[in-house]
C-alpha cells in the first residue's frame, strides 16, 4: 500500500496528488490492474504461433490490397 504524507502544513494539495500519483505509476500498480481487468484462458504456446501467423499473414493480404488500391 502506498502513502504519502504533507512535508509540511504549506504544502499544496496538488503537489501531495502529483507525489502519490507519481509512487503509483513508478510501482506499476496501474498496468498490473489493467492486465488483470479481463480474463482470458491461458493457451499453449503452439496456439499462440499458430495465431500469429495467421493475423502475420492477414496483415500481410491486407496491405497488399491497400498497396494495390483494392482496398
Amino acid at each position: 500500500m502506498i502513502q504519502v504524507t504533507r512535508k509540511d502544513n504549506k504544502e499544496g494539495l496538488e503537489n501531495l496528488i502529483r507525489r502519490f500519483n507519481r509512487k503509483v505509476a513508478s510501482a506499476g500498480i496501474i498496468t498490473t490492474m489493467k492486465n488483470g481487468e479481463f480474463f482470458t484462458k491461458p493457451i499453449s504456446k503452439v496456439e499462440r504461433r499458430k495465431k500469429a501467423i495467421i493475423r502475420k499473414a492477414r496483415k500481410s493480404e491486407k496491405m497488399k490490397r491497400i498497396r494495390l488500391g483494392q482496398r
